[in-house]
């Protein structure tokens, strides 16, 4: 299976960044891997626990490898938000090449044990490690931050933080959130940059989805180079599967009320790529 080390090192290099679409099922699956292909982008498939636990990792690794080779282009299959570090080694072993162990709850110190213990024990199997420093707001699965538990990615702390966890990619808090805003969020660039100029290994968005396409552009501009979107692919998905059953109350065939599902997914995934500036780079 693929890491995201060399992928996401290009993408740094040449000021682009890859997006990270989370999926659930095999229609979200097709959605990415052929819009990715149609584009010509790499792509990263992000399985959170929840859809690890839903889809078996096992169905994962095949529909990953099956789409690299059907497709030939950079597929990335990584999981998204693992806090468990024994299932984390249990799907490196299995075949995950990119990984993202969530420590951001934890204290800073407990952080960089927990993370470290990750990044040497994925670098055995040659698998890439994201980690988290800050903490972002909303709610992705079982982990929920309420707005008084948030805290901003400490620009003076990277560096410590990279050295003693030797990760691959940082994932910062620069004031998005995981869900929809109810509120155009207020980005802290500043701090991003102050970050980047810091740090020599890509730097990762959390909380994407709804997020204003020229705050999306600026970030990519200030190092950002994985952009993680959710939630903002599975409000239209569920939409259009919810409208097409309704119009037709005795459609049993999944095949049919997917479908439309599908195709309102394919417009984000396909809107987000070109955003990421993505497009064309294999």
């Amino acid at each position: 299976m693929i890491s995201s080390k060399e992928v996401l090192e290009k993408a740094r290099n040449e000021n682009y960044a890859v997006p990270a679409f989370n999926i659930h099922n095999l229609e979200n699956f097709q959605v990415v891997v052929e819009s990715s292909a149609e584009l010509r982008s790499p792509v990263i498939i992000a399985a959170t626990p929840g859809t690890v636990k839903y889809a078996g990792a096992e169905f994962l690794i095949k529909m990953a490898e099956a789409s690299i080779q059907k497709y030939k282009i950079p597929i990335i299959l990584h999981l998204d938000h693992f806090v468990d570090k024994e299932e984390i080694k249990s799907l490196i072993r299995l075949g995950f090449g990119s990984v993202m162990i969530d420590a951001s709850m934890e204290e800073y110190e407990k952080n960089i044990i927990i993370s470290h213990e990750v990044s040497d024990y994925a670098h055995n199997f040659n698998a890439t490690v994201e980690a988290e420093l800050g903490k972002l707001g909303g709610r992705e699965e079982h982990i929920e931050v309420k707005d008084d538990e948030v805290f901003l990615t400490n620009p003076d702390y990277v560096c410590d933080f990279i050295n003693r966890t030797n990760i691959d990619s940082l994932a910062v808090a620069i004031g998005t959130a995981h869900g929809l805003y109810k509120n155009k969020p207020k980005l802290d660039f500043e701090r991003l940059k102050t970050i980047n100029k810091k740090v020599n290994i890509p730097l990762v968005l959390h909380g994407a989805s709804d997020l204003p396409d020229d705050d999306v552009i600026k970030c990519i501009e200030y190092g950002i180079n994985k952009v993680n979107i959710a939630t903002e692919l599975k409000v239209p998905f569920s939409k259009a599967v919810r409208k097409y059953l309704v119009d037709h109350p005795d459609e049993s065939d999944p095949r049919n009320y997917m479908t439309p599902g599908k195709e309102a997914m394919r417009d984000i995934v396909i809107k987000k790529i070109k955003l990421c500036g993505s497009e064309g780079k294999f």
